[in-house]
């Protein structure tokens, strides 16, 4: 809050009403600190008037300036990461090719682990990444988090087998991209308020962007330079995003910025970090709204990326007479941007929590369409379902960095959104594999469909509780408010009537 302008009118009120103090004589020695002890103690006084301060309410975000090039940077974390990861399937070929003489019968198996675990890793590191996003800052773990994923994508190059690419692949690249990835999405709501939705949704749609694009890339360089070359080309992705990570100047002081008192110029501070219980901020769930949110976005990714893994496989076996299967991936990517622009600039326009509406929305249709795809008789329906699914997968990405912030504050985005991500690993790692289990009990992907739109579904009803939660509690601070306003109301009136009496009867004491 801003500090009060009736403070320094109390310190002098309170200095004044001080007796002097008599001057000390030759004898007696000084009570008071020496010289040195004097500019420790003014150094101490700085730091407890800026932690003060630190701890007010967070500056305004500028809605421009410095913000602009910050979203571009962020634009290109998400096209590099996530676009690499979903063309993965292209990479996921050539691997096969690359090592299936070292073994033929379960190597479709242990390539897709590759792919699988690097996912599920940038998203299960994200809790571990708002950690240290509040601690040091975004800058330096976006650009710490890009150079690991630098030297896991580079030394991925250099391997000889599928196993070591678990390591360097599936656990230290996709590491690197969740330390980079996870302060892209907190530093945004430092620059921006008004325009959050928006920016958000011009910044997702980098990975669409890439995910259109990649594809096509990564079929040229593999098929000329093959799968090694290929991937010590994309680190260059990685390096620029190094870069790019510099770009996240501060505004919001860190939590060693603000236990050092500085703007961030010492690494180092002579006071020691919070205790370890004051690490993962697990206060976040006593907000009833976001508590309900973090369990409500899992349980609606159960089935989300279902159609993703095994659209291509099912068109194989349902349209084979296609040759342009890849098609459908770029229609989703296409519209997946459209919604990504179209819903983050609705949200700006949505006040406060009612922006889980549209979440709703989106699940509400991402389950109705995952239940269409085994209906579609012909390649063109399946086009259009495709088409469908990607609007609103885009509003569903886009607008989720804004309602955390409408629910926890800015102070708290950073875990919130890495808890959130966190829990969110655990669906779309397991979700796939058991739909592949129903395909190979079932000779067909049409159960696994069917039930991959239930998720989603009961998902969106439970984000429904959150508006509900939200309005519950708003009328109950205000009632209390009111009775607060009330009683102090009524305390006035007693003393001024309680007065009055007074003056009543000294009047008429005198009278007498």
């Amino acid at each position: 809050m801003v500090p009060s302008q009736e403070e320094p009118a109390a310190e002098r009120e309170t200095n004044e009403a001080q007796p002097p103090v008599p001057a000390p004589s030759d004898d007696a020695p000084l009570p008071g600190p020496g010289p040195s002890d004097v500019s420790d103690v003014a150094a101490e006084k700085v730091e407890v008037e800026l932690t003060r301060s630190a701890g007010s309410e967070p500056p305004v975000p500028p809605e421009g300036g410095w913000g602009w090039l910050v979203m571009l940077a962020a634009m290109w974390c998400n096209g590099s990461v996530f676009g690499i990861q979903n063309a993965y399937g292209v990479l996921f070929v050539s691997m096969l090719d690359t090592f299936k003489a070292k073994d033929d019968d379960n190597m479709a198996f242990k390539t897709a682990w590759v792919g699988s675990l690097s996912m599920g890793m940038i998203f299960f590191c994200c809790p571990i990444v708002s950690v240290f996003t509040d601690m040091f800052g975004c800058r330096r773990t976006a650009v710490v988090g890009a150079a690991v994923g630098f030297i896991g994508l580079m030394s991925s190059s250099f391997v000889s087998s599928i196993e070591p690419l678990y390591l360097t692949y599936g656990i230290i690249f996709a590491c690197g991209c969740s330390f980079a990835y996870q302060p892209s999405l907190v530093i945004l709501g430092h620059y921006f308020k008004k325009r959050l939705g928006l920016v958000n949704g011009i910044v997702t749609a980098g990975s669409s962007v890439f995910t259109i694009l990649l594809p096509l890339l990564l079929g040229n360089l593999i098929s000329s330079v093959k799968l090694f070359n290929t991937l010590r080309i994309l680190c260059i992705f990685m390096f620029v995003l190094f870069l790019a990570g510099f770009t996240y100047r501060p505004l919001v002081p860190s939590a060693k910025e603000k236990e050092s008192g500085g703007s961030g110029s010492s690494f180092f501070s002579r006071r020691k970090l919070s205790p370890p219980k004051k690490v993962f901020n697990f206060a976040l769930f006593k907000e009833t709204t976001y508590a309900v949110w973090a369990a409500g976005i899992p349980l609606a990714l159960f089935g989300y990326f279902v159609p993703y893994v095994h659209l291509m496989n099912h068109v194989k076996e349902r349209f084979q007479d296609v040759n342009n299967k890849e098609v459908l991936f770029m229609c989703i990517g296409i519209t997946s941007g459209v919604g990504r622009l179209l819903f983050g600039r609705i949200a700006d326009y949505l006040p406060g929590v009612k922006k889980v509406y549209l979440q709703v929305l989106s699940f509400f249709f991402i389950g109705l369409m995952s239940m269409m795809i085994p209906l579609c008789s012909a390649f063109g329906a399946l086009i259009a379902v495709c088409l469908a699914m990607g609007l609103f997968d885009g509003c569903f990405i886009s607008i989720m960095a804004p309602i955390a912030f409408e629910l926890v504050g800015p102070q708290d985005a950073s875990q919130a959104i890495g808890f959130l991500l966190g829990f969110m690993s655990i669906p779309m790692t397991v979700g796939p594999p058991i739909a592949g289990l129903l395909h190979d009990k079932l000779g067909t992907y049409d159960v696994a469909f069917y039930l991959a739109g239930i998720p989603p579904f009961v998902g969106g009803v439970v984000l429904c509780l959150i508006p509900w939660i939200h309005s519950k509690k708003q009328r109950k601070i205000s009632k209390n408010a009111g009775g607060e306003k009330m009683e102090k109301m009524l305390e006035n009136q007693n003393s001024l009537l309680s007065g009055s009496s007074g003056i009543f009867k000294k009047d008429s004491d005198s009278i007498i």
